[in-house]
């Protein structure tokens, strides 16, 4: 289902900036890196570059268009590609978080997938959670390489970078952000310890059919869901 668009409202901006701050108390970022954004009905809104979060305010929030046009005073995250891509790409996307988390990046510079080592790696949308090829940051090439590695996804790693993923709105896009690099500290660790067993192909199926209603309550499951 595509996900609902919205105006750009002082609530909408507002939503982003406590994003950004909850993102940072969660630890999954730090300073000025990473970027937020909703889904407008013409564009998005996006985090302004190089503002710490901290020093945030609403009028700061940088309006961008589909085609990458922006207005105001503020110019937007040097990332803004990545995000029009993926609200170009999914319509189901609402918002989407991009971070510098440790442990994904840690990941990202070994340009280490995050494979089916516990069944919660479905929570983005498949058996695997995918590492893109690196590029330089802000360029077409990322986004490309991204959109690649989001293929039938909901997030990836990025190669000597960070991770970025989306969700229906910027609280799921949050959330999702934060069990990505849980993760990701968690496969870090079982690597330390020895081999990792990874589930099968088979249990995985399985896994990604029961997530289809994971986190729904019943008024949001149809007959269809079974």
């Amino acid at each position: 289902m595509p996900s609902d668009k919205k105006a750009d409202t002082l609530t909408t901006r507002r939503a982003i900036i406590e994003a950004c701050l909850a993102m940072n108390a969660a630890g999954i970022n730090q300073g000025t890196s990473g970027n937020v954004s909703s889904r407008l009905n013409d564009g998005f809104l996006i985090t302004p570059s190089g503002v710490p979060y901290d020093k945030m305010t609403s009028d700061r929030i940088v309006p961008v268009d589909d085609s990458g046009r922006y207005r105001g005073a503020y110019l937007p995250s040097s990332e803004w590609r990545m995000h029009r891509d993926i609200y170009l790409a999914r319509p189901e996307a609402g918002a989407v978080v991009h971070a510098h988390s440790n442990y994904a990046t840690a990941l990202s510079c070994l340009r280490r997938e995050i494979p089916a080592f516990h069944y919660m790696v479905a929570v983005a949308g498949g058996d695997s959670i995918r590492c893109a090829d690196y590029a330089t940051f802000g360029t077409e090439e990322l986004s490309r390489n991204m959109m690649q590695a989001l293929e039938g996804r909901r997030a990836c790693l990025l190669g000597n970078h960070g991770m970025i993923c989306f969700g229906p709105t910027l609280e799921k896009a949050l959330w999702l952000a934060v069990e990505v690099e849980t993760l990701a500290k968690q496969y870090w660790i079982a690597l330390q310890a020895g081999e990792v067993i990874l589930l099968d192909a088979a249990e995985m199926a399985r896994v990604l059919a029961r997530f289809e209603t994971y986190g729904k309550q019943p008024d949001q499951v149809s007959d269809s869901d079974g």
